[in-house]
């Protein structure tokens, strides 16, 4: 079984993927053997109708997700009223979270913004995914450039935000291990595997953060399922670490509060 904390549904605005259609996804997934997938929403990135967004990502799972794709709404602290939408993600959609993109809104981690965003949503009891890469900058459109986030200033915004469940999706080998080790050392944040990248790259991993902090997370259907899942088997981790990273880790950052 696993708990896959990284999907995104609808269409990437640059090209058709394999898996950007419900059904295809949700095939995907139940062939990987995934009991739950975290999904955010592809249109979130550009759209600026985020209401519209949330309604529609919220819909798709609960009428088509089988019980196995559970929302995560995107929030754009940069556009006007956008705390009204993270009380709707909390209490019409009944979300467990949220998830934002800040290379692509326009703010940086030392934005008072992104700080008033991930208090309210800790005040609410919301997890905060926080997604530092979307595309590898090699292939990404030359009319939009967008560079991973910076991440060097989110220890201290972590330390000043107590209660706060905070997960980094893609994070790239553009950013350093060591400002991964001290995001994940400043509070309850963990991290996915998604863009972990060589041979034995899980147990590479392990020796610079806990374990603990790691949360299988595939990226589908930008990236393949499939990579995900061989990431884990030819870690050379035990069982056990296995399955703390494909199930019980998520579990513990879904149940904490």
């Amino acid at each position: 079984m696993i708990i896959d904390t990284n999907v995104y549904l609808f269409r990437w605005a640059f090209r058709r993927l394999e898996g950007d259609e419900p059904a295809r996804l949700l095939a995907k997934l139940h062939e990987g053997k995934v009991a739950q997938a975290w999904a955010g929403s592809f249109e979130g990135i550009l759209e600026r109708d985020v209401a519209a967004v949330n309604n529609r990502l919220a819909e798709i799972c609960r009428s088509f997700g089988e019980g196995v794709l559970i929302p995560f709404g995107t929030v754009n602290p940069k556009l006007p009223d956008w705390q009204e939408d993270v009380r709707r993600c909390h209490e019409e959609h009944k979300m467990p979270g949220i998830r934002l993109h800040p290379n692509y809104h326009g703010y940086g981690l030392n934005d008072p913004v992104f700080a008033e965003s991930l208090k309210l949503a800790t005040e609410r009891g919301l997890i905060v995914q926080l997604a530092l890469s979307m595309e590898d900058p090699r292939t990404q459109s030359p009319l939009m450039r967008v560079p991973a986030v910076e991440l060097a200033p989110l220890a201290d915004v972590v330390k000043a935000t107590p209660g706060l469940r905070l997960e980094l999706l893609n994070c790239t080998s553009h950013i350093a291990r060591e400002e991964y080790a001290a995001a994940l050392s400043a509070g309850n944040v963990s991290m996915d595997i998604s863009m972990v990248e060589g041979v034995a790259g899980l147990a590479r991993l392990g020796r610079k953060v806990p374990l603990g902090r790691v949360l299988f997370g595939s990226y589908y259907p930008f990236f393949y399922f499939e990579s995900a899942v061989l990431k884990v088997q030819e870690s050379g981790l035990d069982e056990a670490s296995q399955k703390a990273i494909c199930v019980e880790n998520a579990c513990r950052l879904m149940t904490s509060v």
